[in-house]
């Protein structure tokens, strides 16, 4: 999927998890509902570092480009190293070591462990990353060219730093889930897990498949790519992702958000 699709999907899938959570009897406050559907649709976009064109890329300029090119040499090398003989030639590593569940584990252990050893300045860095990459899903109309960079920035720095002295605020959310003493903001890496895996099912549906499963072997290959059907497959940027799905995940959570906070 595109960029905008991947974002909303992100989001709505956190406001999906505030409503479960209400329902559990484990309420989110309502900045842990809006910064985790914002961190989430950031990391929805996120495991597209493996290509050099991707919305990703472009996010931080020059350095986002270098860490592009930097993954998608990663992911081609553990591609080469790991594939099987049914696994088919590439000549890049897209669609590889980001996209799997192993990523998404890894890369929200190691957000919750640097939010709750880095302090205060390491929570804001996290914030202001992802809400660079919300705007730039979400506002997508909005942020293209160049031009508008610095101002992306600025508001997302300016967010993270609202949000973040919301979130230290009494029952604001700071603890929510994990509430012993040293584990404020341990549940950061959640959203970011959940957002690397609805990126990897949305890729899933397009024609090509994700190999969400890797390492774990299917038959012939190590880097399968699960998908439904071919079928119900759909090309990335087609009609179905556009006019249908865009609006479902617009609808999903619109009603997430709204049960999340307890007015249905």
């Amino acid at each position: 999927m595109m960029g905008p699709a991947h974002s909303l999907s992100g989001a709505a899938a956190w406001l999906g998890v505030g409503a479960a959570a209400a329902a559990a009897g484990r309420p989110m406050p309502w900045p842990v509902v809006l910064v985790g559907a914002l961190i989430c649709a950031g990391a929805a976009l996120a495991p597209d570092l493996d290509h050099k064109a991707a919305t990703i890329s472009r996010a931080f300029g020059p350095l986002s480009r270098w860490l592009c090119e930097i993954v998608d040499k990663l992911s081609y090398a553990v591609y080469k190293a790991t594939k099987k003989q049914g696994d088919p030639r590439r000549s890049g590593g897209h669609r590889t070591l980001t996209h799997t569940w192993l990523w998404a584990v890894l890369i929200g252990a190691g957000t919750s462990v640097l939010a709750i050893t880095g302090g205060r300045w390491a929570v804001l860095g996290i914030l202001f990353a992802h809400m660079v990459l919300a705007i730039e899903g979400l506002l997508w109309r909005a942020t293209r060219g160049s031009s508008s960079d610095v101002l992306v920035w600025l508001l997302a720095a300016t967010s993270a730093w609202i949000l973040a002295g919301v979130l230290d605020q009494p029952n604001n959310g700071a603890n929510w889930l994990f509430t012993e003493p040293g584990q404020e903001y341990l549940w950061l890496g959640l959203p970011i897990v959940l957002g690397a895996l609805v990126h990897d099912i949305g890729d899933a549906l397009t024609v090509s498949g994700c190999p969400i499963l890797w390492p774990i072997p299917i038959g012939r290959k190590r880097w399968y790519p699960i998908g439904p059907p071919k079928a119900m497959r759909f090309r990335a940027g087609s009609w179905v992702e556009l006019k249908v799905l865009m609006p479902a995940f617009m609808l999903l959570g619109g009603v997430g958000c709204a049960a999340a906070l307890n007015v249905i």
